[in-house]
């Protein structure tokens, strides 16, 4: 089964929590705080690997949550960093935001890796909170979550050549006959329904992956028939091979097959067009093709390159594949967005500062306190220690919480709730 579209969360490993701990050893009085960090959290790594050729894998297992760091230890020992979690993903793989639509990474080549989901922190022992104040403190932290995020995972297939024309005119044939692909071929519309790719070879030491793509018909790019699923892998091709039908068996007009075609690949991408282009008039062994072909000729004028060929007694096709070799040398790879050149030059951006924190008020007449930075403070606070207590209270505080609740109209002994926790509201 080919996938090429599929969507996943992603977290990042929470950082291990940081310990309270006091040395106690013989003739060492008052020895003082001694517990150690924790570990950081594991990242969610992608990395390309080159045999795989679809995202069928994240079909079966669509939660990946990376290990945590190990906690902290007495005697000032740091918990062990979590090693990271490796996805393997196939080559031609864009990640994206599913929330946004950001572009996250875009993975190419063998070996590249990039963070997905960054691992938190290890939270700080009691070593780290002494001051003269207050030199043996009984406050440490929880680790910090791991950040975590819905992706979406698009798969264009990485090929120089891509074979684009109406169903039925020809295109699995031909990549058959050109490289060790076996496609499947048979006399019904929409035979391929996933992308196929084979290694070409032509004859002169050059080679180059060429990608057989389900047939477009007219409306493609607003979706109609399958070809509007598989217009995304033509974004990656660095040439196109235009396959049109010359015998005219099923009725249709050659010339009118080449506008339609090019008119979809215009309508869903407009770079789509500025690819060198080469048209492969297929079936000329057929009856009626030599004249076709002819007014074919006539009709396209001189500017686009038309290579007569047949795929079954192989005439035409290696003079096509040696000026395909040539345009490819002669293409260079075409970003998939737009890249600003910046020449030293530096751009401040005004960006809203973040709010800490929101204030809601359920049906039961709870105060409902949500927002990132305040949640993150609660969860990295050890709940266990009096001490960490009073800080995250403090914490609160200096947040301005206490005057935005009263505001809202908290009195003493109102619930409030972070998260699933509730607390009074004393004044």
């Amino acid at each position: 089964m080919f996938v090429d579209q599929v969507k996943i969360y992603v977290k990042g490993g929470d950082g291990g929590n940081g310990m309270v701990a006091f040395r106690r050893e013989k003739y060492v009085p008052k020895g003082g705080p001694a517990g150690g960090d924790g570990g950081n959290g594991s990242d969610v790594v992608f990395k390309v690997e080159e045999g795989l050729s679809t995202l069928i894998d994240f079909r079966y297992k669509r939660h990946f949550k990376a290990p945590r760091g190990e906690h902290g230890r007495s005697k000032g020992q740091h918990g062990k960093n979590a090693d990271d979690m490796v996805v393997k993903v196939p080559p031609g793989t864009i990640v994206y935001n599913a929330e946004t639509g950001e572009t996250i990474a875009d993975l190419v080549h063998h070996g590249q890796t990039a963070v997905i989901a960054k691992g938190g922190r290890g939270g700080r022992g009691n070593t780290r909170f002494a001051t003269p104040a207050n030199p043996a403190p009984e406050i440490s932290e929880n680790g910090e979550p791991g950040e975590e995020r819905e992706i979406k995972l698009e798969l264009k297939v990485l090929a120089d050549v891509g074979l684009v024309g109406f169903p039925s005119v020809g295109k699995s044939t031909l990549l058959s006959v050109v490289s060790a692909a076996r496609p499947k071929i048979a006399e019904y519309h929409f035979t391929t329904i996933a992308p196929n790719l084979g290694m070409v070879e032509t004859g002169d030491g050059r080679s180059f992956v060429m990608a057989d793509l389900p047939g477009l018909i007219e409306g493609a790019h607003a979706g109609v028939g399958l070809g509007h699923q598989f217009l995304r892998h033509i974004e990656r091709t660095r040439v196109i091979v235009h396959v049109v039908d010359m015998s005219g068996l099923e009725g249709r007009d050659p010339y009118d097959d080449y506008q339609k075609i090019n008119e979809e690949l215009g309508q869903y991408n407009l770079r789509l067009l500025e690819r060198p282009q080469v048209v492969a008039a297929n079936k000329m062994d057929m009856p009626d093709s030599e004249e076709n072909l002819a007014k074919f000729k006539e009709q396209i004028g001189d500017d686009v390159k038309v290579f007569p060929i047949s795929s079954v007694t192989r005439e035409g096709i290696r003079d096509m594949l040696f000026e395909v070799a040539n345009l490819i040398e002669k293409t260079p790879e075409f970003p998939l967005e737009e890249k600003e050149e910046v020449l030293e030059r530096v751009l401040y951006k005004h960006e809203a500062e973040e709010v800490p924190f929101t204030i809601t008020r359920d049906s039961a007449g709870i105060f409902v306190l949500e927002g990132a930075k305040i949640e993150k403070m609660f969860k990295m606070t050890n709940f266990e220690r009096d001490e960490s207590i009073k800080r995250f209270a403090k914490q609160m505080r200096t947040l301005g919480v206490d005057e935005a609740l009263r505001a809202r109209g908290a009195e003493d002994g109102d619930l409030v709730r972070i998260l699933e926790y509730e607390f009074e509201f004393v004044e």
